[in-house]
């Protein structure tokens, strides 16, 4: 199934772009459609136009790579920002990035993403904000608003469908219409609605039932649906490297290819204008857009919107931290909040050592600092003593090699040697750091050869490996250790295996002090619009650190302290975009850790570190549990913050949390033996798909506990407003001894006298979420709250008359603090009178 059709032509009245456009050359239209660089745009002075630059941003502006040693805020992942259920912070948290952006030099930020965590091994599930289709909505488009309103774009991703990372640049999503509209849709439908200037196009292909093709080539989904039926005015942009085809793309209604120089479009675009295959009306219309872009964000004619001051960046992103951190487990007799002082924490845990405050993949930032929960603790305990024990390695991976360990050569710790493709020596640096990677590299340079001689002094046995992708010689010690003559591309950074390669190592044992010389030779990657690198990490596991030996000092610390916190999660071997993992479990023994500790303190505080849902065996056993996400740059000081109650965590779940794998509707995103996708579930995603089948997660969507308590009065008032929202008016009691913050959510039910699952013809969830709030009450109050739930909580898709219908019938309203905890409930009666559309 294939339609072509031309994009919609913008009309740009009385404001000059069509004016502009009518102005270029062919050639010059045709060179504004292809980057410029991996992250710019090209310029054109003559008609005022600057380059136009772009970053990744999902978790903070990692910038343009033109600057050395270049920082960035890292902010809470945005599976944290999700679990805040607020989009006032959602709108802040946006114009913290715009404010970044702008440090950076950058226009438009790669963010937000709003696909749906279909499935929870998806690897790049921390990247998004929820399994629901309206929270995911709504904290989305308030990240588009933050941004847009200081005059830097968003560019909203991925569209559509891209909801796993398995094959990601090939599979084929089969998405029936419904589902489309009312699930994967939706979140693209608000922000196009809210504004949003720009749209990534996804790597994967969608059959949508009209069409099959890649999202860049996609005229149904992209002409029809989103430029002509939504009326989005703004720019549609390749992923990078996404773009394959010349005509298909430019009539799919693509409007600029990323990264460049290079790519399908340039000369075979022209190409393709003077054969009369693409009209150039169409390539006018992608100009206007790009024009558009470009002024809106001020590199065109137009001066840069001044930005609002924010509030203190570190002081800021602790706060969304904590107040993204979901407390699944308290102890209602000894609350940790509660206790005295301690004299003496035992800090547990491999994420305790290490923890991972970032997701893997395109979303890396570099942090100027990241505070360690040790280091948190310290600030805020300053008399406390405090123990730090790892308790087991939970990464595969040895850690990097500490180049103080590297003998100097030339006032340099690695050697670098540029050979041609004869093996001739073309040029030696002596680098003075080394962080796995050299990029753009000349264009006769074939092999670049490493050598790094360290001195290994403690005696046992030192594990030592190069980490790398491609073809290489690596010789350690004299011995070969690997060899491999392949070369690569873009494929590796496009599945993200450069990002946490594979290494190839050995054992040297030292008896007394000796040097070891690293010596490895790697092929450049040519990796198109990323240019030519190569990847060469050098790692180091010293001696000691045996799992029984660490256990033993972790439960002897536990036993001893007055507060345990044990920090568990998963890491860059098992969240990262390029794949989707395999299985739910806590990287290595973890949770026989976690088990151990438990019997030796009842009472510690478990705190997990993870993106995305894993299995906790022993969540029943311990009191007191927290999930704290990735954290961003200010983990340690919320978690201290948390822990002594100096802040609420009000994170409520925004996903379902798994008791068991064999649980979870949707366990894979597998593509079929002919690379298809099949949506199966429909619109029964997440939550929705446990309440059809009946099973009992750990942790149901919606839950989070905070440090308070509350009661819900009554549902005072149910009235439709003149635009056709239902407006609920209901009573709420602090009934804690500390102030709280209360997320308030309402779900519907469908008219139970219908068909179960199909009420009017059309497929309905057994429950929804229709609308939420939060609400800051003090200890002992009550306040009355306003939740309106949007007219489109009373609609569905009906593909057969492929329009929006309104869904009548008696509705039943469920007022609590999960999809599964209700302490309301009203009957609603939706007339055959509301407005169709």
């Amino acid at each position: 199934m294939t339609q072509q059709t031309a994009a919609p032509v913008l009309a740009h009245d009385g404001d000059g772009i069509q004016e502009l456009v009518s102005l270029l050359t062919l050639e010059e239209k045709v060179s504004l459609l292809t980057g410029k660089t991996v992250w710019r745009l090209r310029e054109l002075p003559r008609i005022g136009l600057r380059s136009v630059t772009m970053s990744d941003g999902p978790v903070g502006v990692r910038g343009l790579g033109e600057t050395d040693g270049e920082t960035s805020a890292l902010f809470p992942t945005p599976s944290a920002i999700g679990a805040t259920w607020d989009v006032d912070l959602a709108v802040e948290v946006g114009r913290a990035f715009a404010r970044e952006a702008r440090g950076h030099g950058v226009d438009v930020v790669l963010a937000p993403q709003v696909n749906i965590q279909r499935t929870p091994v998806g690897g790049r599930h921390f990247e998004c904000y929820s399994e629901d289709p309206l929270l995911t909505s709504i904290i989305g488009t308030g990240i588009v608003t933050g941004i847009q309103d200081q005059g830097v774009a968003a560019c909203v991703k991925h569209y559509i469908a891209n909801d796993s990372e398995t094959d990601r640049t090939n599979y084929v999503a089969r998405v029936d219409p419904q589902a489309m509209r009312e699930v994967y849709l939706a979140p693209f439908e608000h922000a196009v609605n809210a504004g949003a200037w720009s749209v990534m196009a996804a790597y994967n292909q969608v059959d949508d039932g009209v069409e099959t093709a890649p999202m860049t080539d996609h005229s149904s989904l992209v002409n029809g649906l989103l430029k002509g039926e939504l009326g989005f005015d703004g720019a549609v942009v390749s992923d990078w490297m996404a773009t394959r085809s010349t005509v298909g793309s430019a009539l799919g209604g693509l409007d600029l290819v990323m990264p460049g120089p290079g790519g399908p479009w340039e000369d075979a675009l022209l190409a393709a204008v003077a054969a009369g295959e693409v009209p150039e009306a169409v390539i006018d219309d992608k100009v206007a857009r790009i024009l558009l872009l470009a002024r809106r964000v001020g590199a065109l004619d137009a001066p840069e919107l001044a930005l609002t001051p924010g509030p203190d960046q570190a002081e800021f992103i602790r706060d969304v931290a904590v107040r993204s951190t979901v407390v699944l487990r308290r102890d209602e007799v000894d609350p940790v909040w509660d206790r005295p002082t301690p004299g003496r924490i035992a800090l547990i845990g491999p994420n305790a050592v290490r923890p991972h405050v970032l997701g893997g993949g395109s979303s890396t930032v570099h942090p100027p600092y990241i505070v360690s929960p040790e280091q948190g603790l310290r600030a805020r305990f300053p008399d406390a003593d405090l123990v730090v024990s790892r308790g087991g390695d939970s990464r595969r991976f040895a850690p990097d090699l500490d180049l103080a360990l590297a003998v100097p050569v030339d006032d340099g710790v690695v050697t670098a040697t540029f050979l041609d493709d004869a093996g001739h020596e073309l040029v030696t640096h002596h680098l003075t750091s080394w962080d796995g990677w050299l990029r753009d590299l000349p264009d006769d340079a074939h092999s670049v050869r490493l050598e790094v001689e360290v001195e290994l002094a403690e005696p046992g046995d030192h594990y030592l490996e190069v980490a790398t992708v491609g073809g290489h010689r690596i010789l350690i010690d004299g011995e070969l250790i690997g060899e491999d003559s392949s070369s690569a591309g873009v494929e590796v950074i496009l599945d993200s295996s450069i990002n946490t390669p594979d290494g190839w190592g050995t054992t040297v044992t030292v008896t007394t002090p000796r040097r070891v010389v690293i010596d490895s030779t790697h092929l450049v990657i040519r990796a198109g619009g990323y240019g030519a690198i190569i990847r060469a990490g050098l790692r180091h596991r010293p001696p000691g650190g045996d799992w029984p030996t660490e256990l033993a000092a972790a439960v002897e610390a536990a036993r001893f302290a007055e507060l345990t916190v044990v920090i568990v999660g998963t890491n860059e071997e098992v969240e990262s975009e390029g794949w989707d993992r395999t299985d739910l479990q806590l990287p290595g023994r973890q949770n026989e850790l976690v088990e151990a500790v438990l019997d030796a303190d009842p009472d510690a505080v478990i705190v997990v570190n993870a993106g995305a849902p894993v299995i906790l065996p022993w969540l029943e056993k311990a009191k007191t549990v927290l999930w704290v996400w990735f954290p961003g740059q200010e983990a340690g000081h919320a978690l201290a913050a948390v822990l002594a109650g100096d802040l609420e965590p009000a994170g409520r779940l925004p996903w379902t949390l798994p008791a068991d794998e064999a649980d979870v509707p949707v366990p894979h995103a597998l593509p079929s033996a002919d690379g298809t996708v099949e949506y199966t579930e429909s619109i029964h995603v997440g939550y929705r798909g446990w309440e059809r089948l009946g099973r009992t997660p750990a942790a149901p969507f919606g839950h989070g506990l905070g440090w308070t308590t509350w009661r819900y009065e009554s549902i005072e008032s149910v009235e439709w407003t003149t635009d056709g929202d239902l407006q609920v008016e209901l009573d709420l009691t602090n009934t804690g001894a500390r102030d709280g913050r209360e997320t308030v959510q309402l779900y519907l039910e469908p008219p139970a006298e219908a068909t179960p699952g199909r009420v009017g013809g059309v497929e309905r969830p057994a429950r929804w979420l229709a609308g939420f709030t939060n609400v800051d009450v003090p200890a002992g109050t009550t306040r009355r709250v306003v939740v309106t739930l949007p007219r489109r909580s009373f609609e569905a898709w009906d593909s057969t008359q492929e329009r929006w219908i309104t869904v009548t019938g008696s509705y039943r309203l469920l007022v609590g603090r999960s999809v599964r905890e209700f302490r309301l409930d009203t009957a609603v009666q939706v007339g055959p009178t509301a407005k169709q559309r």
